[in-house]
């Protein structure tokens, strides 16, 4: 029987999930490792942690389905965007790898913009050069480690350094690519004009394909670590974010997904590139050959409620504590909550933006501040739908959502009434790994094309229309974006005074 395989190298572990022709999943194995951080604000993470990760995981899910490795008929990769992995003239790891939530480069992102200039840069690329990317990575280790970087000879992102060891061979996947910000958005390909101003051979970037496309075959002596067969096709796949969307069937324009987890993620597949005029969205390809996407991020959105559990009712469930702000009218009767609790980066790329709540009076109790919460959240999100809207993105039919918020059904509610827009639950729950099993399929002809696989396999299994609280939320939310403006001068006051 036909199976194929998705390989998701994420920050903390990397899964392997096992798929039918049919799209049911049929296993999934992870195995878990951590990552460094050397000093304040530095992440860091060594790539054979990822390939042992990956050699572990799909021996334990061969070994738990009992699929023969002559089923598996290709191979499809995932997992973090933007870290920078180092290879020699060998092949051999130089250093390791910086990843995606490392903050040691400001000052290259400045000598980005110096160099390029800030408007071209985002006319470009489709973004800012900010310090969670790839690019400045590169700059950083040419500015503070010449040593290393006079050794260079290819630069590849976390998953791509798994598919050199899967396949032998050097390549990456457009939406990865792009996620460097290397990329020329519009030709899907590395951006020779950045790469000249940047000083960047162009000889250390791996070729790019198509998620769907075959970028190699595995080889003997993967085949032996892992036990798959040899000669196995590995596919582009993309980026966890892209293929965490195609995973849930948001890979046409009109269906837009939501993954509410400690941040959020709202993800929009167009048809062309759409660039937003100051970068405040990330523009990037998809993993859907021919699509682009937007992107709007909020950094603490599940991670908001959490830490108001935390902090306000420690050891309480979350259902228990919300439901008693399901009878809260909606606005929370004058109270708003701004969650940006670890800064922010859509709609205001400010690491100094802090939480607050505003217009408290003894009125208020838990409740008011758990549905707040909620309501700040919501509004934060739209930011993103707003931004999107207002860079040419067409009408919204359909919000899927996934992640651990959308357990609540109250809080499914207040997104659906505050986007006014109808807010889907779909079937599948595997993410990135399923979306990078899905483009593998396709890629090998099971599926005409990936908008079909989706079709096939995806399915809505639960609809929140907005209700009656939309006109309230109508009300409320410039009330909400006004307020960011008129406290930033209080917390970039507040950054200087605890400093």
């Amino acid at each position: 029987m036909t199976h194929f395989l998705g390989i998701d190298s994420s920050t903390t572990a990397t899964k392997a999930l096992l798929m039918d022709a049919g799209g049911t999943v049929v296993g999934v194995a992870s195995s878990e490792y951590t990552y460094e951080t050397p000093q304040p604000l530095w992440t860091e993470q060594h790539p054979d942690l990822w390939w042992q990760g990956t050699v572990d995981s799909i021996r334990q899910v061969l070994a738990q389905t009992q699929v023969q490795p002559t089923d598996i008929k290709g191979v499809g990769l995932t997992g973090q965007m933007h870290g920078l992995v180092l290879l020699d003239a060998a092949g051999e790891v130089l250093r390791p790898a910086l990843l995606w939530n490392d903050q040691r480069t400001g000052a290259e992102c400045d000598q980005i913009r110096a160099l390029v200039g800030r408007e071209r840069f985002i006319q470009i690329t489709g973004n800012d050069a900010l310090t969670g990317f790839t690019a400045p990575k590169i700059l950083w280790v040419r500015n503070h480690e010449p040593e290393i970087f006079d050794q260079v000879r290819q630069i590849l992102l976390p998953k791509d350094y798994v598919r050199f060891r899967l396949t032998g061979g050097y390549a990456s996947d457009r939406a990865g690519g792009s996620g460097t910000i290397l990329f020329d958005l519009a030709s899907r390909d590395w951006s020779s004009e950045v790469l000249e101003a940047l000083d960047i051979p162009s000889e250390w970037l791996p070729k790019t394909y198509e998620g769907t496309e075959i970028t190699g075959a595995l080889s003997a002596e993967a085949a032996q670590a892992t036990g798959l067969r040899a000669g196995t096709p590995v596919f582009g796949g993309g980026g966890d974010q892209e293929t965490g969307a195609t995973g849930n069937g948001a890979v046409v324009e009109g269906v837009v997904s939501l993954n509410l987890g400690t941040s959020g993620v709202v993800f929009a597949a167009v048809d062309r590139p759409i660039v937003e005029p100051e970068g405040r969205l990330h523009a990037f390809c998809h993993a859907a050959p021919g699509k682009w996407h937007l992107m709007g991020v909020m950094l603490s959105a599940a991670g908001s409620l959490r830490w108001y559990r935390d902090t306000v009712a420690p050891g309480t469930d979350f259902e228990t504590l919300l439901a008693p702000a399901a009878e809260v009218t909606p606005g929370s009767e004058g109270l708003l909550f701004l969650p940006y609790l670890t800064g922010e980066r859509t709609p205001h790329p400010d690491p100094l933006a802090r939480g607050a709540f505003v217009g408290l009076t003894v009125r208020h109790t838990q409740p008011h501040m758990a549905r707040a919460v909620l309501e700040g959240v919501a509004f934060g999100l739209r930011d993103s739908f707003e931004l999107m809207k207002e860079a040419g993105l067409g009408e919204i039919n359909q919000v899927r959502i996934t992640g651990g918020g959308a357990r609540s059904p109250l809080w499914r509610q207040i997104l659906a009434d505050v986007f006014d827009a109808e807010l889907v639950t779909v079937n599948t729950t595997e993410g990135s790994a399923y979306g990078a099993a899905l483009l593998a399929a396709t890629g090998a002809g099971i599926f005409p094309d990936i908008e079909s696989a989706c079709a096939a396999t995806i399915r809505v299994t639960g609809s929140t229309a907005p209700g009656p609280a939309k006109q309230v939320y109508q009300e409320v939310y410039p009330l909400y974006r006004d307020l960011y403006p008129a406290l930033r001068p209080s917390f970039n006051a507040i950054a200087r005074a605890v400093a």
